[in-house]
């Protein structure tokens, strides 16, 4: 039974996507704003929807560490993982005007993250406080402003061309059905990849260092494949971007209001590899895309990461 729930969810991830998709790639059209921030905006926002829960529920339960955790892991995964796979196989283009916002923002909340967490400012105990939190949410309103204001201020040729759009009313369908059915897929595909796992004696650290940790991920993943299918690899690289901008300023930002967050268990190194994955978008980037070469060497980044937490965690 697994097994057919396992197949149905991964069919339900690749409709899920393509809806997403292609309801964004409309929405961008319409409002003339460029597919890359609609990846940012929309698409980032709603496939970080599964972060969000879990990190709010981890908050609420007095579990805080998962907050931060969820998101270091799910951060590192997008980069290393999910745009280091798409390049693979579709070279990513990266525009100069992202290398001037959107891309430093990124490498900027992921400093400002660690810097706040370790708080490196008084030398006090680790922990993301409310005041903290606030700054993260500023920090988030900023993004969402200024990348719909600027691309209504100067529209692109990409979002003012004259390609068929969908009415509004069915962007908005495709989007929010899409995303409805991209979430539930998701999670549907782990709990029953994670039972499969079980039943073949497979142990719980191993699981929760690759189904779980990445099993939040896989909207980003399945949305950015998708996108990139399509030809359309400035939406997916601004998912992966608008993904760990939101991830950090919006869902830390939210859950540090429930209460302050603790990062015993996150150790410098995972923040320094989350830094140096969003370092490695803007040095890529300066050359004007990433090719199947530097994904490959993304990817491998990533296999290393995941060898490295194996072997901490068999000590």
């Amino acid at each position: 039974m697994e097994v057919l729930i396992l197949i149905l969810s991964l069919a339900g991830i690749v409709f899920g996507a393509d809806f997403l998709v292609a309801g964004a790639v409309s929405l961008a059209r319409k409002f003339k704003v460029s597919d890359f921030v609609i990846g940012a905006a929309i698409v980032g926002v709603g496939t970080s929807i599964p972060e969000l829960v879990v990190s709010l529920l981890g908050a609420v339960n007095g579990n805080a560490d998962v907050a931060i955790g969820n998101v270091v892991g799910s951060n590192i995964f997008n980069v290393l993982g999910i745009l280091g796979l798409t390049a693979m196989f579709f070279p990513v283009a990266i525009e100069r005007k992202n290398l001037k916002f959107e891309i430093p923002l990124c490498i900027c909340v992921s400093v400002l993250l660690m810097v706040l967490a370790l708080n490196f400012f008084n030398g006090a105990a680790a922990s993301i406080s409310r005041l903290d939190g606030i700054l993260l949410l500023s920090l988030f309103a900023l993004f969402m402003w200024y990348s719909f204001a600027r691309d209504r201020k100067n529209a692109t040729e990409e979002a003012s061309n004259n390609t068929p759009t969908s009415p509004l009313w069915l962007a908005i369908v495709k989007i929010v059905g899409g995303l409805t059915l991209l979430i539930i897929s998701c999670d549907l595909f782990v709990d029953n990849a994670v039972a499969i796992a079980k039943s073949f004696g497979v142990n719980d650290a191993f699981i929760s260092l690759t189904l779980i940790a990445c099993g939040t991920s896989l909207p980003e993943l399945a949305a950015s494949i998708a996108a990139a299918v399509k030809r359309n690899t400035a939406l997916a690289l601004g998912n992966i971007v608008g993904s760990n901008i939101f991830n950090i300023t919006l869902i830390l930002g939210l859950s540090s209001q429930v209460m302050p967050l603790t990062s015993a268990g996150i150790t410098t190194v995972d923040y320094a590899v989350m830094i140096a994955a969003a370092v490695a978008i803007f040095i890529l980037g300066l050359r004007g895309n990433i090719n199947r070469l530097s994904g490959t060497i993304l990817v491998a980044g990533f296999i290393m990461y995941t060898w490295y937490l194996t072997s901490i965690q068999a000590i």
